[in-house]
């Protein structure tokens, strides 16, 4: 029944406490723009060479219009859980369990896949070191700082912020301080290197490229899931967003563009697997090459940090709509008297993220499928739906041109799953995980919450 579904008491709330300011450094950590550069755009250099460029464009331009969408769902519904609040109130309680099932493994797994990155980041300055234990090492540290309260965690990330964007502006001003070809080229013919030689960029391959991009680009949504520790967030949270997009933008893009101007064999650097730190040791020193390596480790950490912060409020929220069974409910609506945070839910995120380190890579990137695809699907269509019933009529803000943004962003998917369904080795295999994740969340919803009655989420 529905009295079986609520608490029995109201789940106590999070403290109001952060600013325009502390969100914003909070989301653009997420987001990571050093962690993007240096880890990967490289990939994208290696599909589409110069051709980046142009997959860089157009991934800002599919970005803009999911910002759009964002803006406007979180204004209407600033709410810990995110998407699946926005999907439940306009496309229904199952689509929007459909998008925490999907939510759940998106946001548990980036963590742990960051954390076993950080040996091989830093193989230049300590050779040697063993990927799990660092990366165990790295998420409980982060675990133990994101149960502190969310204003001293923005401070902390803020700091962490200015060193990650100290080690893109090293690159920026060591790629323009010598460029050796002009800027035009790489739009009016776009080239890709091969063994032979270079040879003109194929469509297919930028289009590979804009889908890296994207994925670069991610994490600006991600201010909502401090929406309700943020003042005025229904009249704020719009433009966090977008400011934080367009910060992504200037601190990956541009980058971007320092280097492929700059005085290195081009060929090396469309097909090295760290172009930009080649660039950082030719154009600088290996002193330099030392502390910018440091500042990568310092942006993933800054990354892992943030994504518990974002995700321990999203279980919170679960916990507060009744997603799972009593006792775990509990748990994850726990507030710590003295931090004012989700503790136990961002013990229970962190411990999920430690054990996944155990996990093979490749197991790891699987499960964590094309889930992107699905939420900026399910927000693009909960957009729509807000318009045209009229639930997102009481949103501050509004996006410009509509319904523009929400037909980019359901046509770019489409053109991704498209891609993705071709690439057997790991795109189609990441599709059909998302498709298990949807159907295991359809089961759960039909099997366990319709039988305790309809379920709602709270706003």
């Amino acid at each position: 029944m529905l009295d079986e579904q609520m608490l029995p008491d109201k789940p106590p709330a999070l403290a109001r406490s952060l600013g325009v300011a502390g969100v914003l450094f909070l989301t653009l950590s997420a987001t990571t723009p050093a962690s993007s550069v240096f880890v990967i755009i490289p990939g994208m250099l290696q599909a589409a060479g110069t051709g980046a460029i142009w997959a860089m464009i157009l991934a800002s331009l599919i970005c803009v219009a999911t910002a759009f969408i964002y803006a406007e769902l979180s204004s209407a519904w600033p709410v810990a859980g995110g998407e699946y609040v926005a999907v439940a109130q306009t496309l229904g309680p199952m689509a929007g369990f459909v998008m925490l099932g999907v939510n759940v493994f998106n946001n548990v797994l980036f963590p742990p896949v960051a954390a076993l990155g950080i040996a091989s980041v830093m193989a230049t300055v300590v050779p040697g070191l063993p990927a799990v234990p660092v990366a165990v090492a790295v998420m409980i540290g982060s675990t133990l700082v994101a149960i502190l309260n969310i204003r001293v965690n923005a401070v902390i990330t803020g700091l962490f912020l200015l060193v990650e964007l100290a080690a893109v502006a090293v690159v920026m001003v060591l790629g323009f301080a010598d460029h050796a070809r002009p800027a035009l080229q790489f739009l009016t013919h776009p080239m890709v290197a091969t063994g032979q030689g270079f040879v003109p960029a194929s469509a297919a391959s930028v289009g590979v490229a804009t889908t890296i991009a994207i994925f670069a680009l991610n994490g600006y949504g991600m201010a909502v899931y401090f929406g309700e520790e943020m003042h005025e967030a229904p009249k704020r949270i719009a433009r966090t967003i977008l400011a934080a997009l367009a910060l992504a933008l200037l601190f990956e893009g541009v980058p971007l563009l320092a280097l492929l101007l700059a005085r290195i064999d081009l060929a090396t650097l469309l097909t090295v697997d760290d172009p930009f730190g080649l660039l950082v040791r030719q154009r600088g020193s290996a002193g330099l090459s030392a502390l910018v390596s440091v500042g990568i480790v310092l942006a993933i950490v800054n990354a892992i940090i943030a994504c518990i912060l974002a995700c321990a409020r999203f279980f919170y929220s679960t916990g507060r709509d009744r997603a799972w069974i009593p006792r775990i409910d509990d748990w994850l609506v726990a507030i710590h008297p003295r931090f004012d945070s989700p503790w136990i839910g961002t013990l229970i995120v962190g411990g999920m993220g430690t054990l996944a380190c155990f996990l093979p890579m490749s197991m790891l990137l699987v499960l964590n499928g094309t889930g992107l695809v699905a939420i900026y699907g399910g927000i693009a269509l909960a957009a729509m739906a807000g318009r045209r019933g009229g639930a997102s009529a009481h949103a501050p803000y509004r996006m410009p041109l509509y319904p523009l943004a929400p037909a980019v962003t359901l046509l770019a998917l489409a053109y991704v799953v498209w891609t993705s369904w071709l690439d057997v080795g790991e795109g189609r295999p990441g599709l059909i995980a998302t498709a298990a994740q949807i159907a295991g969340s359809v089961l759960w919803y039909k099997l366990v919450l319709c039988r305790r009655g309809q379920w709602k989420v709270q706003t």
